[in-house]
């Protein structure tokens, strides 16, 4: 009999930094730019390598996210896919929200760092995010409902967090075989 991989395994396999592993609770070092500019741009090749590992192995409908942490790096860079096969993916450096809505919902979350389980977060629709360009211009963008909630999903990675750490107390993530069976996903218009 063959024995089922779990999820967190798969992509432990491909080499996602797994819930444990200390540098996922670390506050990553914020890039000097223009002058780290290199060293940008050899953390955004890894991340779009992983992430395209990672979508060989899982499809993302509601879009994917990954932080420099969940692949070994303690730097503040991080990139977003948004949902649809033809959206460019969002690169952040050294993101920062500055602004967010009192307007907020909970939705189930994952996360490729413990992708056995989904927890219900509540994130408010709509951040602002500052973030810094390769030659150090500084960029505020506003983002809303579902890609806010994965941009700020990637920026809490960045500052040592996890999504567990936004669930209502008394909340406990689900395991993802229960979580299919609730029929919840994301209600957003996009």
């Amino acid at each position: 009999m063959t024995e089922v991989q779990q999820p967190s395994q798969r992509m432990r396999e491909i080499g996602v930094v797994q819930y444990g592993v200390p540098i996922l609770a670390e506050v990553s070092q914020p890039f000097d730019l223009p002058t780290e500019r290199e060293a940008a741009e050899g953390c955004i090749d890894q991340l779009y390598a992983a992430m395209e590992r990672i979508g060989q192995v899982h499809p993302f409908a509601k879009g994917m996210g990954l932080a420099a942490p969940q692949i070994g790096i303690g730097l503040a860079a991080a990139a977003v896919q948004p949902p649809g096969r033809d959206s460019l993916t969002l690169v952040l450096l050294n993101p920062c929200i500055t602004g967010s809505s009192q307007d907020a919902d909970e939705q189930y979350e994952g996360c490729l760092s413990f992708f056995d389980v989904r927890g219900m977060v509540p994130r408010p629709l709509t951040i602002t995010v500052e973030t810094t360009t390769l030659d150090g211009t500084t960029v505020t963008t506003v983002y809303e409902r579902g890609l806010a909630r994965l941009v700020a999903h990637e920026i809490d990675h960045l500052d040592g967090l996890l999504y567990t750490s936004r669930m209502q107390p008394g909340v406990e993530p689900i395991p993802v075989e229960e979580y299919r069976q609730t029929g919840r996903t994301w209600a957003y218009e996009q």
